[in-house]
């Protein structure tokens, strides 16, 4: 049995969770722009990235980069919800709805986990050595041909994991130790 979490699918459409460690962020972040330009050409839907970097006396750092904001949600919901009681009870159903609205959109952000769970994100903080950074991908409608050719320029990089079969994941190794 694997210690690694378990990545499910939403919607019926196959997720697909990379993970590659790099030198260093820099590095991290090329391969993220290079993953950007795979999704402008239709190659893959990036649905989340998460920079997880351990810096050299053991301290790690976590970025994502698309997941909800609870300040983002409550103003989002805030609006809608007294857009809502504006319309059902006038200035005071407006103040309620609103107020509610912030409350439910703030709680709703902190707990549905849009990209990559924390279960994972937690995965990849343990695995992540000194002085390295780890860009996990989730990402939807890949093309995993293009991914292995740009994986090639990334040579020195390390395949962490993926939730592939044994053949991609052996191009994607091949691919890094070019």
């Amino acid at each position: 049995m694997s210690d690694t979490p378990v990545e499910r699918p939403k919607e019926g459409k196959e997720r697909t969770l990379v993970g590659v460690s790099f030198g260093d962020a820099f590095r991290a972040q090329e391969f993220l722009t290079a993953a950007t330009r795979l999704a402008a050409n239709g190659r893959l839907r990036l649905l989340d990235a998460v920079f997880v970097s351990k810096d050299e006396s053991g301290r790690t750092t976590v970025r994502e980069t698309v997941d909800l904001a609870p300040g983002r949600s409550a103003l989002s919901g805030a609006v809608w919800a007294g857009l809502f009681g504006l319309i059902l009870g006038g200035p005071v159903g407006w103040a309620v709805g609103a107020g509610v609205g912030a409350g439910t959109g703030a709680v709703a952000a902190k707990v549905i986990d849009h990209g990559v769970s924390d279960e994972w994100v937690g995965w990849f903080r343990q695995t992540v050595q000194p002085g390295s950074t780890i860009l996990a991908l989730l990402v939807e409608d890949l093309d995993r041909d293009a991914l292995v050719t740009e994986l090639g320029r990334f040579g020195g990089a390390t395949l962490v994991y993926a939730n592939l079969d044994d053949q991609w994941l052996d191009r994607m190794r091949e691919a890094l130790s070019r």
